[in-house]
Formats: structure tokens, C-alpha cells, sequence
């Protein structure tokens, strides 16, 4: 026998002892509070967890490259110890995902939309597949004492660590109490949420933490056992098939029960391992020469050798090859899965379905007999192995048992985005975790942009104290702005809503606030003047009349009113120069003409933690300084916030609108890069993926966006996002003629394919989509510049004369409550 076998084996080795009471079947007699277990007499255990990485989703390419790397993971395996990688399907704790993901009820009047939400996420969490999916890897050496267990692990730990890290999953040490909950949980199924395990006080009370972990009954069967109210069975792989698909291990963990899957590897050194096949090979020579020398003797000098030595042969010359030339190793593997269930019946029915999908892949599984406990000690990453069931496989047999499948986004505090459509869990991402949270929504008319993005700022409305600014240039979210409680701002040459392009706080700006507006107003100018191009000396001009017009509001502390672009106007015909002048009859338009919106004071009330700019009537030529003025603005909210502490975020919708004119595409790749650090997030949603990467500047902002949803999208939208984004065939499939709601979504470096199927009956839903027929029916609204009254049949009637008088009435009054008493009165008349 091969010399680590024999000395593992002799390790292992204990004297059987009865178990008199339900403690004794968990094999584990010291424990210490940085994670190590001592079973038996000086084996000691350390547990790591690692996530999931998209194994299922990857290229053809990309998967070879993480078989490869999972194999040389398996090579790096140490001789002298045991190795335990086990898959944990446990059912999601309630209690947990409540307090993690469940918004918090308050008093501002939306109690009834959280509600609403709440039970929509408790839906998706107990629905078709409440079970969460944990990987762990468990290595158990033979140490003298507890220090050089330590010292061991150490090493091991980090060699481990950097392995997981190159195949792009994180691994990370489970301490004491974290590995005593893996077993307190499945031990006492129902109970997950009492677990408050402190080590010093049960040392200080003198108590066994087997006491705390332990079932309260334990009944062994010859072919199954009972934990308290639930039956459990531990099931033992066989036979392996000569070809095995890397989906087996996945198909048997995808059943929907609480179990564990654990595989048990014993690397052995290649020397002896090439000492063993070379010995094997030579044995199979001899009998192959004997049985011809046989044959010589009766004559028959022509016979063929058996096919079955013939097969041990090839066999034995084709594993010693791997193991000589081909850089694999010799493994002894053992293979368990236990599973548990409410009844015996159940219980029967699991086993049949795992043996089922084992048959398929032509392996053979074969229920435990009288040897149960052993089993369950074996299958729970207690470090130990109580079955001696061995098979021998190389590296890359091994790796077949892939333990990866889907990575999944679970971030505590996160945004419910769907479900993942491979494992059907929840998706919950929180994008101010990645390095850059900025984000795009992508995917063609009808595919639920809109309602990915109103779903997100209803979340961070419920459960955050977030600012949150929309630019939506269709007017699709003024029904759902304003049941949160937001206000909607209708911009347009006629209407009564104005914003001062002149607007400042002391905090704008990131040097002094002065030089960053002059930069602005240069960006407007340009915009607005014939040619977009200055004549000599204008940008000094314009700087100058910048200091010059905010010189009292500067020494006010930036207090008080703040001048407009008519002031500035005034200023610039102050001055001498006819480049002054000219200038100034550019800007008479924007500043004394009918486009003087952006030329008044602010007269609406952007302090509501949720604006809405409703963009849809601005006019071809007041949209390029239009767009600049409400970034500028949005810039000054984030700026004030920042000092405050609070985090905004923007959602501009159809932002292929803004590249179209290049300063404001320009100011908004600015804002892109500025705004991580002032703890704001923007969200670009658009469906003319084509022509936002045709701009360089969409192209890098889009490139450096770390958290993308893609939705359904148009054949040479695709093309372009996997050239861009590296996406695989696979995964464009996803993306492909789809129903509304699904996709990829790109979190950081990982790809995962959703879906959001949100609950028609909820006021929620109604608020939130675009769908002809389904939405909430608003009010019909005047057209812009009438009032309700002027907007009645009778205005239909009015002559151009008294249509330019109810215009100058709009001049007069200062509220719209005013206008509206007046427009009454003047119509009495007319009547």
C-alpha cells in the first residue's frame, strides 16, 4: 500500500466507543476561537469559505481556463493532510433576510409602498428556491500541538487564499463561532435564528459548546437517522464513470433540500504515485508475458491477449503518463452527500432523485448501510473522514466535480434588482460597495429600462435618506415622483418653473467657486453664440464679468440672492471691447427674449430630497443650455450634500440626448468622474446603445462603469457590448429577443443573468410602468403656458390678441395661484 495512504490511515485511526449520549456524535473535542478543531487525538481542522464564481455562464474558453486553474488549485494541495470541499445547500433564514433586507417602517406617509415592497421581497425570497448555496474548504492535519497547527495554517491558508483569488473567488477563514453555526444549523433545523453562541461565557459557566450546537435527539437506522423532527441520509458515490459531465455536481446540489455535499481528496506524492503505477504496470507485463509463454507452450503461437489485459495496459500506461508528462497527480477520493427531509417518504423520494441524476452521468450511488453516523461525521466539515471507501483519480478526474456554477449578488443593505435566473435567488446589490458605482441601464424600447430604474428609486426612497434627481426628458416618472413625495419640475420656454443658470453655493466646485463658474458660463456662451466658436479675447471677457458680477454675493458669504444671466448680460455691456458687445446681443435672446428661462431667479423648490426635471417641452433651441443649466444645478445639489453627508443619486434618462451636444456630454463625463468622490451615483439609462458608443466620450464612461444592466438588445447593439464588455456567446443569449425585465447584469467583474418579474396587483407596479393600459391614468395637463382655466373649451376661442394678453399676464403674476384668479376674471369679461 502507498506509504501516505497507510500513514493517513493509521492517523485516522480510533478505538470505537458506543455513543451514550446525543454530544458523543459530534467528533470534535476542543475547539479554539481563531477556528481550529481538535478531533480525535492530534487531528486538528481549519475551515475557509469561498464564494461562487460564473461558471455556468462562461465561454468554452473561459471555462478551460477555470478548469485549469481549479486543477492546479487541486495540485497544490499538501500530501501530508486531508482535504474537505464541501457544498452546503441550507434553507435562507428568515429572521436574517429580514433584518438584512426588509425596509424599516417610518413615519413620512410611504408606509403603505413598503409594505407593498416587503411582502413582494418575501415573495421572491420563499418562493421557487429558498435555498442558499455556501462553499467551504476544510484541510485537517496531524500536529503535535495546537502551534504548529497554527503555524500550518498559516501557511496553508494564504497558499489557499491566492489560488481562489486567481480563479477570481474570494476565500476567507471561518473563525470558531462561524463554523459552530454550519453545524448548530443543520443539527437543529428551525432554530437558526436562536443561534447566539459566546464562547467566554460558556467557558466562565463551565458548559460544552457540544451542549449548544448538539440536536436534542439523535435515532440511527440502518439506512437513514432522525434529527429531532427531520429524517436525514448520507449517500456514498460508487462507481465513477470512464466520462463524467463538469454539471453533476451542480445537478445534485440544485435539488431544492437541505443538504451537504462533500468531497474528501488525500493527495499523494507524485514519486510515490510513480512507484505505485510503474509496480501496477510491471504486474499487468507479467501476466500479459505469462499467460503468452502459456499459450507458446500449447502451440498457439497466434493468439491475440485478452481484451481485459490489454485494457489494463492502455490503462495503466495512460495514468502513469499523466502522471509523468501531463502534470497530474494521484488522488484518493471519497465522495458523500447527506440530505435531510420533513418525513421518511420524502426522504425516499430525495435519495431516488440524486441516484437518478448519478445514473445519468453513469455513476452509481449507494445508500450508507449501518454505517450512517460514520457518514454524517464524514459529510459535515468537521475535518474528520469515518468512511474508507477510496477511489483513485488524477487531477483533472477530480476537477470534473466542479464546485463552481453561478456567482451570486447578495450584499447586505442592497437593492432587490431580480433574481438570478440559473440558481433563482435573490439579487441584491449595493453599487456604493464597488470602486466605481456609477451605472447604465441598456436595452431597446419596451425591454423595462424605465422600470428597473424606478425601481431602484423607489427602494432608495423606502429604505435610505438618499438624495435622489431624475432627468426624465418623456415624462414617465412624474406618477411615481409624486406618490413618493417628490416634486416634479416642468422646464420649458413657457412654463412658470425657472432655474437661475446662476446659482452658486459657497461649496461648489472643487478649487475656488468663482473659477469653476467661469468655466460653466464659458461652456453656456459657446453654446449659445453663432458658430460655437469665441472671437478673440471673449473667454478673458467672460471671466472678467464673472469676478465682477458676483463680487457682492462673494463677499456676502455666498448668501442672499445670486445674480442671473441678465446681470451678467448687463455686466458685459459695461464693458468697452465690441467682442463685449457682440457677446452681449448673443446672450439678448436667453436673457430679455422669449427664451429667458434659465435668465430668472429659481423659483422652485429644489430642496425636496427627490426632484424630477421634466425636460420633454424644451425646445430644440433651449435644450443644449437647458441640459448644461440642470447638470450645473445638479452638481450644486451634490456639492451641498457632500458637506452634509448625504448621497445623491442622479438617474438621467434617454442620455443619448446629452452626447448629442458636445459640452453637455463633455460636462457630463466630468461629472462622471468627479462625483464618486463626493458620494454621489449616476445612472445613465438609454436604448441607442450604438449610438452612445459611436461618442468617445460615452464610450470611456461606459467602459468605466462598474455596475451595467443590460436588458433585451438590438443584434448590433450586442455585437458592439461584447466587444466592449467581453461578453460571451453564452451570455448574450440573455440578452437576446427576451421578455421585458430580463438580462445581464455587470456587478464589478462578474456577469450574471436576471430576472425581475414585479407583482402586477401592487399600486407599486402601477406607479412604475410604461405599458399602455397598466399605469395610473394622470390628470390631463394644460399645455405649457395656460392654466387650467385658459386651457377650458372656451380658450379655444380666444384670438391671437388676447392669447399675447394672457401672456403678459403670466409676466405680471407671481404665483400660479395668481394667474389663475386673474386669467378667471379676464374670461368673465371676455364672456
Amino acid at each position: 500500500m502507498i506509504k501516505t495512504l497507510t500513514n493517513i490511515l493509521k492517523q485516522d485511526k480510533e478505538r470505537f466507543q458506543v455513543p451514550k449520549k446525543v454530544q458523543d456524535i459530534i467528533p470534535v473535542s476542543t475547539i479554539w476561537p481563531d477556528g481550529i478543531f481538535l478531533s480525535g487525538k492530534n487531528k486538528y481542522s481549519m475551515t475557509y469559505k469561498f464564494e461562487d464564481i460564473n461558471y455556468a455562464v462562461a465561454s468554452r474558453e473561459d471555462k478551460e481556463a477555470m478548469f485549469l486553474e481549479y486543477s492546479e488549485l487541486l495540485n497544490a494541495l499538501d500530501s501530508g493532510s486531508t482535504t474537505k470541499i464541501t457544498i452546503n445547500n441550507r434553507r435562507l433564514n428568515r429572521t436574517d433576510f429580514e433584518k438584512q433586507i426588509l425596509i424599516d417602517m417610518k413615519n413620512d406617509g410611504l408606509n403603505e409602498y413598503r409594505e407593498e415592497y416587503n411582502e413582494m421581497l418575501m415573495e421572491k425570497a420563499t418562493g421557487s428556491n429558498a435555498i442558499v448555496q455556501d462553499k467551504y474548504v476544510t484541510i485537517s492535519v496531524n500536529k503535535k500541538c495546537i502551534e504548529d497547527a497554527r503555524v500550518y495554517f498559516a501557511r496553508v491558508g494564504a497558499d489557499l487564499i491566492a489560488h481562489f483569488s486567481r480563479l477570481g473567488s474570494v476565500c476567507t477563514e471561518m473563525d470558531a463561532v462561524e463554523r459552530l453555526r454550519i453545524i448548530h444549523d443543520f443539527m437543529r433545523t428551525g432554530e437558526e435564528t436562536s443561534f447566539q453562541f459566546d464562547m467566554k461565557d460558556h467557558m466562565r459557566k463551565g458548559h460544552s459548546f457540544k451542549d449548544y450546537i448538539c440536536p436534542d435527539d439523535y435515532e440511527n437506522h440502518s439506512d437513514y437517522f432522525k434529527i429531532g423532527d427531520h429524517c436525514g441520509r448520507v449517500i456514498l458515490l460508487r462507481d465513477y464513470a470512464s466520462y463524467i459531465k463538469d454539471s453533476m455536481v451542480a445537478e445534485i446540489t440544485d435539488i431544492n433540500r437541505s443538504m451537504m455535499l462533500s468531497i474528501d481528496v488525500i493527495p499523494v506524492p507524485t514519486d510515490e504515485a510513480v512507484k505505485e503505477v510503474e509496480q501496477r504496470l510491471l504486474g499487468v507485463e507479467t501476466n500479459i508475458t505469462n499467460w503468452q509463454r502459456k499459450q507458446n507452450m500449447n502451440n498457439n503461437f497466434s493468439a491475440v491477449v485478452p481484451y481485459d489485459m490489454e485494457q489494463q495496459r492502455k490503462e495503466s500506461k495512460e495514468f502513469l503518463d499523466d502522471l509523468t508528462t501531463r502534470d497530474q497527480r494521484m488522488m484518493f477520493v471519497v465522495i458523500t452527500v447527506v440530505h435531510t427531509a420533513d418525513s421518511k417518504k420524502q426522504l425516499d423520494n430525495d435519495s431516488e432523485e440524486i441516484m437518478t441524476i448519478a445514473r445519468k452521468h453513469l455513476c452509481q450511488m449507494a445508500v450508507l448501510k449501518f454505517q450512517q453516523l460514520p457518514g454524517l461525521q464524514t459529510a459535515l466539515p468537521f475535518g474528520v473522514r469515518k468512511i474508507d471507501a477510496f477511489r483513485t483519480l488524477t487531477t483533472e478526474s477530480l476537477a470534473v466535480f466542479m464546485p463552481f456554477r453561478v456567482q451570486e449578488v447578495y450584499d447586505k443593505n442592497g437593492i432587490y434588482y431580480g433574481q438570478n435566473v440559473i440558481s433563482k435567488n435573490m439579487m441584491i446589490a449595493d453599487r456604493r460597495k464597488l470602486l466605481n458605482g456609477n451605472s447604465f441601464i441598456l436595452g431597446v424600447s419596451g425591454s423595462g429600462k424605465s422600470f428597473t430604474a424606478k425601481n431602484e428609486i423607489t427602494n432608495l426612497i423606502l429604505s435610505t435618506d438618499a438624495d435622489i434627481i431624475v432627468v426624465d426628458p418623456e415624462r414617465e416618472y412624474a406618477p411615481l415622483i409624486k406618490a413618493l413625495g417628490g416634486s416634479v419640475i416642468e422646464i420649458s420656454a413657457t412654463s412658470p418653473n425657472h432655474i437661475n443658470a446662476m446659482d452658486m453655493s459657497s461649496n461648489y466646485g472643487e478649487t475656488d467657486p468663482i473659477i469653476e463658474k467661469s468655466q460653466f458660463l464659458q461652456s453656456l456662451c459657446e453654446q449659445i453664440i453663432a458658430g460655437h466658436k469665441f472671437a478673440k479675447g471673449q473667454q478673458s471677457i467672460i471671466d472678467r464679468c464673472t469676478e465682477n458680477v458676483y463680487r457682492y454675493y462673494k463677499q456676502g458669504n455666498y448668501m442672499g440672492t445670486p445674480p442671473t444671466l441678465a446681470d451678467f448680460r448687463d455686466e458685459l455691456l459695461k464693458q468697452k471691447e465690441p467682442e463685449a458687445q457682440s457677446l452681449a446681443l448673443e446672450l439678448e435672446l436667453f436673457t430679455r427674449g422669449s427664451l429667458n428661462t434659465f435668465a430668472r431667479q429659481t423659483n422652485v423648490d429644489t430642496s425636496n430630497r427627490l426632484i424630477c426635471y421634466d425636460i420633454l417641452e424644451l425646445g430644440e433651441q433651449l435644450r443644449a443650455i437647458g441640459m448644461l443649466v440642470i447638470l450645473d444645478s445638479i452638481l450644486n445639489r451634490i456639492t451641498e450634500n457632500r458637506q452634509k453627508g448625504k448621497q445623491t443619486f442622479v438617474f438621467i434618462d434617454e442620455i443619448y440626448i446629452l452626447f448629442m451636444h458636445e459640452y453637455s456630454a463633455q460636462f457630463l463625463y466630468k461629472l462622471w468622474k468627479r462625483v464618486r468622490k463626493y458620494g454621489a451615483y449616476c445612472t445613465g439609462i438609454t436604448q441607442n446603445v450604438l449610438d452612445l458608443l459611436q461618442s468617445h466620450t460615452a464610450r470611456t464612461m461606459l467602459s468605466n462603469s462598474e455596475f451595467i444592466v443590460m436588458l433585451n438588445q438590438a443584434a448590433t447593439d450586442r455585437i458592439e457590448l461584447a466587444r466592449l464588455l467581453n461578453i460571451s456567446d453564452l451570455q448574450l443569449s440573455y440578452i437576446t429577443n427576451v421578455d421585458a425585465g430580463h438580462g445581464l447584469i455587470k456587478v464589478g467583474s462578474s456577469l450574471v443573468p436576471f430576472e425581475n418579474k414585479f407583482p402586477k396587483n401592487t399600486k407599486l407596479y402601477k406607479l412604475m410602468t410604461t405599458k399602455p393600459g397598466e399605469g395610473l391614468e394622470e390628470p390631463r395637463k394644460p399645455a405649457p403656458g395656460k392654466s387650467s382655466a385658459a386651457s377650458s373649451p372656451e380658450s379655444d376661442l380666444l384670438t391671437d390678441q388676447e392669447l399675447r394678453i394672457l401672456e403678459k399676464i403670466r409676466e405680471v403674476a407671481k404665483s400660479q395661484e395668481e394667474f389663475d384668479a386673474l386669467v378667471e376674471k379676464y374670461l368673465k369679461l371676455l364672456r
